[in-house]
Order: C-alpha cells, then structure tokens, then sequence
C-alpha cells in the first residue's frame, strides 16, 4: 500500500510552489524577449533572427520549413499541453475536481471569466469584422503567472483562495483546448485525422488492458503528435489527448503514488513544463516592440478589447458568477477568504499571457501586425491585472481567522479534505 504523504509533501502544495517558481521564470524570460526585441535595431534583428531562422526540414506542407520558433510552438508546447492534460485528468479523477460539490464553483466561474471577456471583446471590435477571429484572447488566463503573482503575497493570501484560482484555472484550460481544437482548426486532412484516430485508439486499449509501464505511451503520443501535425488540427492538441490515455490509480492523501501512472509521469515532466517549456515560449512569443506613442499603440481596437477584455471581462464574470453563486447557496464560500480577497482573484485571473498569446498566435496566423498588436494588448491587460490583483490582496485586511484556519487546511489537503465553507 502506497504511503500516504505528509502535508509538507503534498502534490498539491507542491505544485503551487512549482508554479509560483515557473511564473517568475515566465517573467524574466518575457522581459528579457521585451528588452532585446526594443534595445536596439541590431538586437531586434538578432532576436527575430534566431527564432525565425530556417533549419533546413519540413514536418508539414502546412507549416512549411521549420524554425525555432515553430518547434517551440507546435512541439515544446505540445508536452506542456500534455502536462495540462496530465493536470486536468488528475484534478477531475482524483483531486479538488473529483466530486460535483468541488467543481460547482471553478466551473461556473471559469465558464463567466471566458464568456464575458469574449463579449467585451465583440463589443469592443464591433466595427472591424476582420478582428473578429480574436475573440478569444482574452478568455484564458495563465496559472504560473497568476500563482507567481499570488505567491508574493506569502502567508497573506488564503490557501482556499490559491485552491480556487488553480481550479479555475484548470477548468479555464479546459475550454482553451477546445476552443483551439474546434475554432482554430483550417485545411484537415482526414487520412491523417484518421490515423491519430487510431493511435489514440490504441492508447485506449493499452491503458484498458491494464498496460501501466510509461515507454508505450510516450512512443504513441509521439507518433499521435505527428499525426495530428499532418492533419490540420493544431498539434498541441494531441498533447491534451495523450494525457487523456495514461492511466491512473485513485490514491486520495498520497497523489504521489508509485503504481499511478499519471501521477508519476505529471511529477517527471512538470519541473520541465514549468521551469523550462513555459519560460522558453515566453521568450520566442513577448518580444513585441513597443512604440514611442505608447498610449497610441494601446488605444487602437485591437490592443485595447484585448487589455479590456482581460481586465475588465475577467473580474466582472468571474467576481459575478462567485457572488452570485455563493448568495444563491450553489457553492459555499471559501473558507479564510473575504470578499475583497476573492475580488482580488477574479482581478488575477485577468493575467492572460502564455495562453493568450499562444491563442493570439492562431487568431491571426497570416497578419503578423495583428499579432503584434495582440501582444500589445495582452501586456497591458496582464500587467494591469497584475498589479491591481496585487495590490488589491496585499492593502485588503484579513478574515479574523486567518492564521488557524490556514493552518489546519495545509493538513486538510494533504487529506483530500474540503476548504470550502
């Protein structure tokens, strides 16, 4: 029987930590990209040149030669995608999301933080049909750097409310990889869409027949990842669906179990996703040169329903669907959080950048301008959510039973036990 972990080693604890670590990375490695892609002409050259640099082979007629930068889009973030995916089946088997009584409340609000965004954004591109295609920028947000962001704060900020914000977040993934799989998606090749079909299909079978060894798996997500590139579906998705064929054991208070083998590879390959994969895309995807006429640049409707999808979007539906959720007896509070604490949450969940840039990337693959202007955008509603997220939690006084009640929720879940009140 599988020992069961103390809370000091909680998975949980411990990737929010991980997180917390990766979303710095993401930082300087974004502000890295930022200061070369404006230092100088001779920089900005150099840093587009190293990304774009052709490499002399081709995957797909689609894509055509490949470069750096293709292979850190199409294929290093394909196994940040499966690490996701790993993430969401854990969450949903055999974690916060396990029950319908856990999953009630990161559901509806994860569900009003894309959907009123997306609105904001429509409203906003009312008048440029072409932008349309964008309308889903900014309902993503992005968990290294919301955690990272929350992680600063240390003891001030709630175990419920980091609990939430990484739910939410994980659902919010969720409807990302399906707005990517069936919006996204141009040119399929059904050969090729059947022959991923079928490698899945195996996956399957080896995970039914009770196949728990992890090299089997990892050869046909491989090959389930070509298949996919060759069909036009985008290739991170594949990642989503590898992780959706490993297996696991159920292990409640010991998510590190050695006979699981979703739990063993998710903690293999998340120090890499998170320290390496994520921080690497920030750098070939945030080097948006910044124009003199900064307030110009933002104001154009673009940036400006991105930023304001982001920021106002995200706390209006999310801070809404808890509000009201909560007042209607759907879900239960959280517990050790005030309502300007969780007000400050729906302000963090505006931090869209990793996974609104990726989408930016497939909103507008022939308009490199629109990109630009989507980074542009997706800075400045990020940061500004950051901040006043931020700020918002750090000058907020605290539940009166702060200090006892995050003491006994760090033993409550390394348990599997409720911090919802």
């Amino acid at each position: 029987m599988a020992a069961r972990s103390s809370p000091a080693r909680s998975a949980l604890l411990a990737f929010l930590a991980g997180e917390a670590g990766g979303g710095a990375l993401l930082i300087a490695a974004s502000a890295l990209a930022i200061l070369l892609a404006n230092l100088s002409p001779g920089t900005a050259a150099a840093y587009h040149h190293l990304l774009h640099a052709p490499l002399g082979h081709t995957l797909s007629a689609k894509l055509g030669e490949m470069t750096p930068h293709l292979w850190i889009n199409d294929g290093l973030m394909a196994v940040f995608f499966f690490v996701v995916g790993l993430e969401i089946k854990r969450e949903w088997l055999d974690g916060r999301l396990s029950d319908w009584s856990r999953r009630g409340l990161p559901i509806i609000a994860a569900a009003a933080g894309m959907i009123v965004p997306a609105l904001v954004y429509l409203a906003v591109t009312r008048g440029a049909p072409d932008l349309r295609s964008g309308w889903a920028i900014p309902a993503a947000t992005d968990i290294a750097f919301a955690i990272g962001v929350l992680a600063l704060l240390g003891r001030r900020a709630p175990l419920s409310l980091k609990l939430l914000l990484t739910t939410i977040a994980i659902v919010d993934d969720m409807g990302a990889v399906a707005i990517i799989a069936f919006v996204y998606t141009a040119g399929i090749s059904v050969a090729a869409l059947l022959a991923a079909a079928l490698v899945y299909a195996v996956m399957l079978l080896l995970n039914k027949r009770g196949v728990t060894a992890l090299w089997p798996y990892l050869l046909l997500s491989l090959l389930l990842w070509y298949c996919v590139l060759l069909s036009g579906v985008h290739a991170t998705i594949a990642g989503v669906l590898a992780a959706t064929a490993v297996p696991i054991r159920a292990t409640p208070g010991a998510p590190d179990a050695a006979d699981s083998p979703l739990h063993r590879l998710e903690n293999m390959l998340h120090p890499w996703s998170a320290y390496l994969i994520v921080p690497v895309f920030g750098f070939a995807n945030a080097g948006v040169a910044i124009e003199p006429d900064l307030l110009a640049q933002l104001a154009a409707p673009l940036p400006a329903a991105i930023a304001l999808g982001l920021f106002l979007g995200k706390q209006l539906g999310i801070f809404g669907a808890i509000w009201i959720s909560v007042r209607l007896g759907i879900a239960g509070m959280p517990r050790g959080a005030t309502w300007m604490q969780l007000y400050g949450l729906a302000l963090l969940c505006g931090i869209g950048f990793t996974m609104s840039l990726f989408i930016g990337g497939l909103a507008f693959p022939g308009a490199p301008q629109l990109a630009e202007e989507a980074k542009a955008g997706i800075f400045a509603g990020s940061i500004l959510s950051a901040m006043a997220g931020f700020l918002l939690l750090r000058l907020t006084p605290l539940h009166r039973d702060h200090d006892s009640i995050q003491q006994a929720q760090a033993g409550e879940i390394a348990a599997d036990g409720d911090v919802y009140a």
